[in-house]
């Protein structure tokens, strides 16, 4: 479910300090009831899961053609992507951040982690029309317990990149998401968290 911009923009998030040139794209309820110490493993299930949710069906079909049109125009090219194009954002980093858990790169979608605490896990890709970062935190829920929230944060390279961006914004809102969170859930409902 999409939420207010608010549920992330009013929480004492890290990356606040550490991306305030980034605007955010989107706020997103994840399917993923749980403990307070549950994100590292919502998180290594992003990182070394099948890639179910966003592989196969529409999602699948979708990220084919983006990857295939990438590849075309070459917005996927050597030097488009993170640290040639657009230096990390662990180069920002303070220490303590720096120094703790970066957590683990995914090996469905072309995501590098920046820095992991106990309620915040970034990562970040770039490429020919943005550099992205994905923030998932771990939330109270209101209820005694606690649930992932997804915030896309970008920066549009150029006026092609804000074109692309409002171009892709229905379906990515409408098709995307909800489907890849839908498989996101059905994976974390199945998952042994104990």
């Amino acid at each position: 479910m999409r939420l207010a911009d608010t549920e992330y923009t009013s929480r004492p998030w890290r990356i606040h300090e550490l991306a305030p040139d980034f605007e955010l794209e989107d706020v997103w309820e994840l399917p993923t009831p749980g403990g307070p110490d549950d994100l590292d493993h919502l998180v290594r299930s992003f990182a070394h899961g099948d890639g179910s949710a966003v592989r196969g069906g529409i999602v699948g079909f979708l990220f084919a053609a983006r990857w295939r049109l990438g590849a075309i125009v070459g917005w996927d090219a050597p030097g488009t992507g993170v640290g040639t194009r657009v230096p990390s954002l662990r180069e920002r980093l303070p220490s303590d951040l720096a120094d703790g858990p970066r957590g683990p790169d995914s090996t469905a979608v072309p995501f590098t982690s920046v820095y992991q605490t106990h309620d915040e896990w970034v990562s970040e890709l770039a490429n020919g029309t943005v550099h992205a970062l994905m923030h998932v935190g771990w939330v109270a829920d209101g209820d005694g317990g606690y649930r992932a929230q997804m915030a896309a944060l970008v920066r549009p390279n150029g006026r092609a990149g804000r074109l692309y961006m409002a171009l892709i914004a229905p379906i990515r809102r409408t098709v995307v998401y909800p489907r890849m969170f839908r498989a996101i859930g059905r994976t974390w409902q199945a998952s042994d968290r104990s």
